[in-house]
């Protein structure tokens, strides 16, 4: 079994249990995936380090740190705002119903980090890679 964390296209995260990978591949193919919240069957799934293993058998898998935030990164560029250094007053903002909820991202200086867990913000950072120019 694997666990999976998902996504809809309005941004409505839940998590679904499957057989395997292919079983989430198929299911998505056949449209049978929709969203709890909203019903939307436009689904793509999340990185999820979380999977139970059969019958104890061990098995070793080695994860490109880079590559592992290269998958995060573009996930982020797809489904999230990017507001820049307004990050900090965007999340006030939205934390406090002035403007539509939304996924946003952005920078903030340690200051404004701590006034936005004072005022009860929920937010995470993510270490961002150099981007090659081609």
């Amino acid at each position: 079994m694997i666990a999976f964390d998902l996504f809809c296209s309005n941004g409505h995260k839940f998590e679904c249990w499957f057989k395997d990978s292919a079983s989430f591949e198929e299911q998505k193919e056949a449209g049978i995936l929709t969203c709890p919240i909203c019903n939307d069957d436009q689904i793509e799934k999340a990185f999820s380090p979380f999977a139970i293993k059969k019958g104890g058998e061990r098995v070793k898998e080695e994860i490109d740190p880079h590559q592992a935030l290269q998958v995060i990164q573009d996930y982020l560029d797809k489904h999230f705002e990017d507001v820049g250094v307004e990050f900090y007053k965007e999340a006030l903002k939205i934390h406090y119903g002035e403007t539509e909820k939304r996924n946003i991202k952005g920078t903030a200086t340690t200051e404004e980090e701590v006034i936005l867990k004072e005022e009860g913000v929920q937010f995470f950072k993510v270490p961002m890679i150099k981007r090659l120019l081609n």
